[in-house]
């Protein structure tokens, strides 16, 4: 498999997965408008992966999740966790480089 279809095929795997997360985001629904169930889901979604992804997961305005935020008092990371935890790996990735005359 060449590394081009590996790609495409990692993406069709993400995307069946946001499919899912968006049917029992709308599972969750009544029709009209959002119930507090479907908020807390948005919430969760939300902390773990930030506001952007989750607005694309859901296919939901990032405005309305900015305003369910400041509504129900819900702080919003400006990330997700991951991302922290990954700047500290390449931190320190660059340290040992650079004592090693790299960079």
């Amino acid at each position: 498999m060449s590394k081009a279809e590996t790609r495409q095929m990692i993406k069709l795997l993400a995307e069946e997965f946001n499919e899912e997360k968006r049917y029992l985001f709308q599972a969750f629904g009544e029709g009209g408008h959002y119930t507090q169930r479907q908020k807390r889901y948005a919430f969760e979604l939300m902390d773990e992966y930030g506001i952007r992804a989750t607005a694309k997961i859901l296919q939901i305005p990032r405005r309305t999740l900015q305003r369910w935020s400041r509504l129900e008092g819900f702080r919003v990371k400006p990330c997700p966790c991951w991302v922290y935890e990954w700047a500290q790996r390449r931190r320190k990735r660059r340290e040992f480089w650079q004592r090693r005359g790299y960079f």
